[in-house]
C-alpha cells in the first residue's frame, strides 16, 4: 500500500510504501476511496496541536470514506464490497462519561483515540479500522460527500446543543473555511435567508463563498463593527476572532466556539459583558452520536450544498499533498481531499 508518513520529530512528510495490512478479529480493512485534510492535520503538522510526546512516525487523516476489502473473523455487521465512512470518535464505554452518553468526554478513548492524533489515520491506500467505527454509506450518496461526514457530525452536534435556531435569527459565522462554508449551507438548509452573515479577512475566501449562492453577506471584520448578532458560530479557532464574536453578541445571544482552536490561544474578557447582556457561550467537542445521522443529514443536502466546486474543496492525489497543503494555506481553496 501508499502511505504518507508524518514525522512529529521533525515535522515531516513522506510518501512511502508498505504490503497490505490484514485485520484483526474485530478490524476492517478498508481500500480508501477518498481522505480529507482537517484544520487538526494542519495544526499538528505545523505543531500546534497536542499529541503524544517521543512517539514513532504516524498517518495522517481522520476523514476517510472507501470500500469494504477484508473483514475481521469476529466481524458480523459488515461484507466486502460495502461502501462505508469511518467515524475517527469512539469511547471506552465503561467510564462515567461514556456510561452517560457523552464519549466525546472519555479521556480514555473519545479524542484521545482519534486516528492522525493517537494511532494510526488515513492517507493511505489501506486502512484498518475497528468494526465499531465503521458506518454503511446510504444509497444515494457518493463517497465523495461522504468523506464530509466527520466535520458535519461535527456541526451535527452543535446543531443540537444551540437549538433553537428559529427562522429570522440574526447569525454571524466567523471564518470562511470549510466549516464556515459547511455551517452557512446547515442554516440555509434550515430556512434561514437574508438574517445571516459570513466574514472573513482573506479576499480570496469571501470570493469562494459567493460560489455557494446563499443569498448571505460575506463581509470584513470591521464591515460588521457596531452590529450585534442574536447567534454567533465562530469555525475561526483563532482567539482575537473570538473576542470579536463576544462583542458581537447582543443581549441573550449565544456564542457557539466550533473551530478547531489552538490550545495555545487566550482571549481578553470581561465578565461585566456577560452580566449586562446575559449571553451563553456554548463549546462543542468532536461528535456525540451524531455520526449515523450525519450520513442522512448529507442525503438532505445532497448536490445542492454539497457540490465540490461551490464548497471550494480541491481534490488531490497523495502524491500532490505539498500542493495540497498550500493550497489551503494560502486560501485557494477551504479543504484539501485526497483522492485515491
Amino acid at each position: 500500500m501508499e502511505f504518507l508518513n508524518f514525522n512529529p520529530r521533525d515535522k515531516s512528510l513522506k510518501l512511502e510504501e508498505a504490503p497490505v495490512p490484514v485485520p484483526a478479529e474485530n478490524e476492517v480493512l478498508i481500500r480508501v476511496s477518498f481522505a480529507g485534510v482537517s484544520e487538526t492535520d494542519i495544526q499538528t503538522i505545523e505543531g500546534s496541536y497536542p499529541r503524544k510526546e517521543n512517539e514513532d512516525a504516524v498517518l495522517l487523516g481522520r476523514e476517510i470514506v472507501g470500500v469494504v476489502q477484508a473483514i475481521g473473523s469476529a466481524v458480523t455487521t459488515l461484507s466486502v464490497g460495502q461502501a462505508v465512512a469511518v467515524n475517527p470518535n469512539e469511547g471506552c464505554d465503561v467510564c462515567n462519561f461514556c456510561r452517560a452518553g457523552g464519549y466525546n468526554h472519555c479521556q480514555k478513548a473519545g479524542a484521545a483515540s482519534t486516528p492522525e492524533i493517537w494511532r494510526n489515520g488515513g492517507w493511505r491506500t489501506h486502512a484498518l479500522v475497528p468494526e465499531k467505527q465503521v458506518y454503511l454509506v446510504p444509497a444515494g450518496v457518493t463517497l465523495s460527500q461522504a468523506v464530509l461526514a466527520e466535520p458535519l457530525s461535527y456541526l451535527a452536534h452543535s446543531w443540537a446543543k444551540i437549538n433553537p435556531v428559529e427562522v429570522g435569527t440574526g447569525t454571524l459565522v466567523i471564518g470562511a473555511g470549510i466549516l464556515g462554508f459547511l455551517w452557512a449551507s446547515l442554516l440555509h438548509l434550515h430556512g434561514l435567508r437574508k438574517t445571516v452573515t459570513i466574514i472573513e479577512p482573506r479576499i480570496k475566501r469571501r470570493k469562494l463563498f459567493e460560489k455557494l449562492d446563499l443569498g448571505f453577506r460575506a463581509l470584513d471584520i470591521d464591515d460588521v463593527k457596531g452590529e450585534e448578532f442574536d447567534l454567533v458560530i465562530d469555525c475561526s479557532g483563532a482567539g482575537s476572532a473570538t473576542e470579536t464574536a463576544l462583542t458581537s453578541l447582543g443581549s441573550g445571544g449565544r456564542l457557539c466556539l466550533v473551530g478547531s482552536t489552538n490550545p495555545l490561544a487566550e482571549i481578553k474578557f470581561k465578565p461585566f459583558q456577560a452580566t449586562r447582556k446575559e449571553f451563553s457561550i456554548i463549546g462543542a467537542h468532536i461528535n456525540q452520536f451524531t455520526f449515523g445521522r450525519t450520513l442522512s443529514l448529507i442525503t438532505a443536502m445532497g448536490d445542492t450544498y454539497l457540490d465540490y466546486e461551490k464548497l471550494g474543496i480541491g481534490v488531490y492525489k497523495l502524491s500532490r499533498y505539498e500542493e495540497a497543503l498550500a493550497a489551503v494555506k494560502t486560501g485557494d481553496i477551504t479543504k484539501a481531499v485526497f483522492k485515491f
